[in-house]
């Protein structure tokens, strides 16, 4: 199926409040069983990718992988560049045809984010993507990009205005979700999601998914945060993967045989979480 505009998948998510996964890719296995997956489940999904990966890769190579990969699958997806501070990493991979970005101001100025988000948007526009805006800086830090404290949090009246001014498509809230491990129950404040969407109709983004009960999730997925984040375990179930097939064969030299088992681990990995968000059969 051909590569769709991110509003194309979040907009029904949001209208009809089921999530749907956005799952950060390290390689071009992952990418391909995470596709994979959403074609299994009959699902949207969102492949993304943090900036880190971006660096090590290449805008355009990554882009044209996800191009090829997906007119292989019958369900829509898209491509999308997770947390950004540097504008030129936006510039590259807008330039080289991805569908959305995340600009993460949470370290700026309201103001100055607030102009540059506006920026980010009239440049994405001009190349058809889509942008998510960030106020507040999620807990943890994930490929470099983050810090250990969540961000102050912006009163109710100024995220709006944000929303409104800056034209952005999705909205990433701190709301007490972690990037990373959680190392206890972590406190989520539903409330600030259903505020949020009461005042401004907008998908709301979930940070930070990995660790969160089926039952957290399904509940901010009904209040509106329908685009869901997930990257660490992605990276924790490949990694086992990799590790628990070369323990079980140490005399085995064939790579195509550890990477097939690595894929296997992966799609299921997603079709669970996919299943749990409620996106199965939606497309």
């Amino acid at each position: 199926m051909p590569v769709v505009p991110m509003p194309e998948i979040l907009e029904p998510a949001f209208k009809n409040r089921y999530g749907v996964g956005a799952f950060n890719i390290v390689n071009d296995l992952t990418m391909e069983a995470v596709l994979a997956a959403a074609e299994e489940a009959r699902s949207p999904v969102i492949v993304q990718v943090s900036v880190k990966t971006v660096k090590t890769m290449g805008a355009r190579l990554i882009r044209l992988m996800f191009e090829e990969m997906a007119e292989k699958v019958s369900i829509p997806a898209t491509l999308h560049l997770d947390h950004c501070p540097d504008v030129k990493v936006i510039e590259e991979c807008l330039e080289a045809g991805w569908n959305s970005v995340l600009f993460d101001g949470s370290g700026l100025s309201y103001e100055d984010n607030l102009d540059q988000t506006r920026a980010v948007v009239a440049l994405a526009k001009k190349c058809g993507a889509a942008v998510e805006g960030e106020l507040e800086a999620v807990r943890g830090v994930e490929d470099g990009i983050g810090s250990v404290n969540e961000g102050m949090i912006i009163p109710l009246d100024e995220a709006v205005s944000f929303i409104r001014e800056t034209g952005i498509g999705s909205f990433a809230p701190a709301i007490g979700t972690a990037h990373g491990l959680y190392k206890g129950e972590p406190k989520i404040n539903f409330d600030r999601v259903a505020e949020i969407v009461a005042r401004e109709p907008v998908p709301i983004v979930l940070h930070g998914g990995t660790g969160l009960s089926d039952e957290v999730f399904r509940r901010l997925i009904v209040l509106g945060a329908v685009k869901v984040n997930i990257s660490t375990q992605l990276k924790i179930t490949f990694a086992d993967a990799l590790r628990e097939y070369l323990n079980e064969h140490p005399t085995e030299y064939n790579p195509l045989k550890l990477l097939a088992a690595a894929r296997e681990r992966v799609k299921v990995m997603a079709i669970g979480f996919l299943r749990v968000f409620g996106s199965e059969g939606k497309a």
